[in-house]
């Protein structure tokens, strides 16, 4: 049984449903009781169903995303499972990076990519299944061309942290949810760290798209985004301008409140940090802590402590 598996996992690795479903079926004659076995084929039916789905798609582009999509519908369908086996969890999601990057392969030219886009989807595919070489490659192209893309930063900094380039991907990181939390794609990343923070600000009662915006917050808190640059004076001036905006938003529109306060309080931290090395009067300081403390009583005791 056990050679079975390894075999039928093996082959899911390499892309081989079909072979990988024959396999199984052999494994089930000789136990059809076997829990592993009953788990992994109830994920190969499941897959099975779902490609037939998005078998019209004609568009590559439009293949890959969703495949994608039905990875994450997926993973939710998985828990709902008595029990869950990680090594086969871990064969069908390199099954299914490598069938969504054979998709986005089909846009470049023998590899070669100057779209963005499918950079940052191919280098993000290469990750998930553990190539961070190639992974690097295809991402580093990408945020050559998009210096501010969250999403491409947030995946660069997932990859660091998978490589044990612990500085860079904190600093990373705390870039890319500055920019914009709503840009970074929470279901594929793989960074212990984030699911970390994630799961603390769960456990906060949070939910939707503000959990995003206090894994920002959070990642200050408990000291996770703790690698800091220096602003500029232009990103400073704009810092400030943005800040206001929000005041300005928050006061008069309560309607994007739980999205709109935690990145007001990350501003506030970036801003708080600025004065900080910019050796700013102690009454700037306390300006910017006593609106986070206005905003929110419990984020400025942990702020302080």
């Amino acid at each position: 049984m056990e050679s079975l598996l390894d075999e039928g996992y093996r082959l899911l690795t390499q892309g081989n449903q079909v072979a990988a479903s024959k396999v199984f079926e052999q494994a089930l004659a000789e136990d059809f009781d076997n829990e592993e076995l009953i788990f992994a084929l109830k994920c190969e039916r499941w897959w099975q169903e779902s490609l037939e789905k998005g078998s019209t798609f004609k568009d590559p582009f439009s293949s890959g995303e969703f495949i994608i999509s039905q990875w994450k519908l997926f993973r939710h369908y998985v828990t709902r499972l008595p029990f869950q086996w990680e090594r086969a969890l871990l064969a069908f999601k390199h099954f299914v990076f490598r069938l969504a990057q054979d998709q986005y392969m089909l846009l470049t030219n023998d590899g070669d990519c100057t779209d963005p886009e499918i950079s940052l989807r191919i280098g993000r595919m290469n990750k998930s299944q553990g190539n961070y070489e190639v992974a690097l490659r295809y991402l580093e192209s990408a945020a050559k061309l998009r210096k501010d893309d969250p999403a491409v930063l947030s995946e660069l900094a997932d990859t660091n942290e998978l490589i044990n380039e612990v500085r860079t991907s904190k600093a990373l990181f705390r870039e890319a949810f500055f920019i914009n939390p709503q840009g970074i794609d929470l279901e594929l990343l793989e960074s212990g760290t984030i699911e970390k923070l994630v799961k603390k600000v769960l456990e906060t009662g949070k939910s939707g798209h503000e959990v995003a915006e206090w894994v920002a917050v959070y990642g200050e808190l408990l000291g996770v985004f703790s690698i800091k640059r220096e602003l500029k004076p232009v990103e400073a001036g704009k810092l400030k301008q943005v800040i206001y905006e929000l005041e300005s938003e928050l006061s008069n529109d309560g309607s994007r409140r739980s999205v709109l306060l935690p990145r007001l309080i990350n501003r506030y931290f970036w801003l708080a940090d600025h004065y900080i090395n910019a050796k700013e009067d102690k009454p700037r300081i306390d300006e910017i802590l006593l609106k986070i403390k206005l905003l929110d009583a419990t984020v400025y005791k942990l702020y302080i402590a």
